[in-house]
């Protein structure tokens, strides 16, 4: 009897990874595929051409979260 290992789950996350595939930057946001894609076609979030692969920098999420706190007046609450 042999053990099978269990194939990666699309949903595990890399953070050695620089540029993501459209599909993990949504996953990381947690919203879908074709809200990323909007997000993308109107700028506020940038991608970059890999080829003929379109990829988005890892980076560029936590600043898009950053952006969109500040113009929604979050105001984190500190630790005591």
């Amino acid at each position: 009897m042999s053990t099978a290992i269990a194939p990666e789950t699309p949903t595990e996350f890399d953070p050695t990874l620089v540029a993501l595939t459209v599909e993990e930057a949504a996953r990381r946001l947690g919203i879908g595929r074709t809200t990323m894609y909007a997000l993308i076609r109107t700028g506020e979030v940038p991608s970059i051409p890999i080829g003929r692969l379109r990829r988005v920098p890892a980076e560029a999420l936590p600043e898009y979260i950053r952006r969109r706190m500040q113009e929604s007046g979050f105001v984190p609450t500190t630790a005591a």
